[in-house]
């Protein structure tokens, strides 16, 4: 895995979240994180990240095959995955939630 850069988002409960950042095709271990779907924009001394989607999983390895956001995430024209590794399902739904209420997040429930 060639990690892309770091991205750090602030959820709505001021916790600062920094993701691992990583082309799409990247395949991950069967480790538990947080993860974020976005569309990366290149420019001048870095890139731009428009937020998509945000989910967690125990297992980083399988969560991304014949996912049932795919397609919107097709739509939005989704290129780069971040990981904030977690083995804690608890922790995990903490993280998502401050950050689903921060953020519009476009293939989420609560966006669509």
């Amino acid at each position: 895995m060639s990690k892309i850069e770091d991205l750090t988002l602030t959820g709505k409960s001021g916790t600062k979240y920094t993701f691992q950042m990583y082309p799409w095709e990247t395949e991950f271990r069967a480790l538990g994180g947080v993860y974020i779907i976005t569309k990366r924009t290149a420019t001048r001394g870095g890139g731009t990240h428009s937020l998509i989607y945000i989910g967690h999983t125990g297992n980083l390895a399988e969560r991304f095959n014949n996912h049932h956001k795919a397609d919107c995430w097709e739509r939005h024209g989704a290129n780069c995955i971040g990981i904030l590794l977690e083995e804690s399902e608890t922790k995990r739904l903490e993280i998502e939630a401050d950050l689903l209420a921060a953020y519009d997040w476009p293939c989420n429930e609560v966006g669509q």
